[in-house]
């Protein structure tokens, strides 16, 4: 139970995080806080992936952590990036998904943000049809290696939450 309040605390951090976000095209401020508006200059770079790494916050539920797959991502610029791709879900079907990173805090070298995006293969979400999402997300580059962590909300019995890490490589 100890790490279920740690987990509730961190996702509260990130809705923290979404808000200041959110509100970040409209000031022209170059910090929040601890925070710096990451510059948006442009970028051409093109990542790809296996899939993700995901802690479910239901652990008595038996989902599937290891949720293997591929996908692309491509860096527009510091702050925005497309990308779409499959995987294998927790709930052991398919799913595709299709969306855009939007980060434009950073604390350090870590981009903070959100990815909105749409996404297909949860039984309960729609019938497994495509639904619309809105995640809090974080992002490390580091030359040809990078990792996106996406906090992923429990939505009543039709989306189990967790935290998902994606681990990506530049391709040149």
């Amino acid at each position: 139970m100890h790490i279920l309040s740690r987990l509730i605390a961190m996702s509260r951090f990130f809705v923290l995080i979404l808000g200041f976000t959110l509100g970040a095209p409209v000031c022209q401020a170059e910090s929040f806080g601890p925070f710096r508006v990451v510059e948006s200059g442009s970028a051409s770079d093109l990542w790809v992936n296996a899939g993700f790494y995901s802690y479910h916050f239901q652990e008595d539920k038996g989902l599937n952590n290891s949720n293997p797959g591929w996908g692309v991502e491509y860096r527009h610029s510091n702050t925005g990036s497309a990308m779409a791709g499959v995987f294998f879900n927790s709930e052991r079907k398919t799913s595709h998904y299709a969306g855009w990173y939007w980060q434009p805090l950073a604390l350090g070298q870590v981009k903070f943000g959100a990815v909105l995006g749409v996404l297909d293969g949860y039984p309960r979400m729609r019938n497994g049809s495509w639904f619309l999402a809105i995640i809090p997300a974080a992002s490390i580059e580091y030359e040809r290696i990078g990792i996106n962590v996406v906090l992923v909300p429990t939505y009543k019995d039709r989306l189990y939450g967790a935290l998902s890490f994606q681990l990506k490589l530049k391709v040149d």
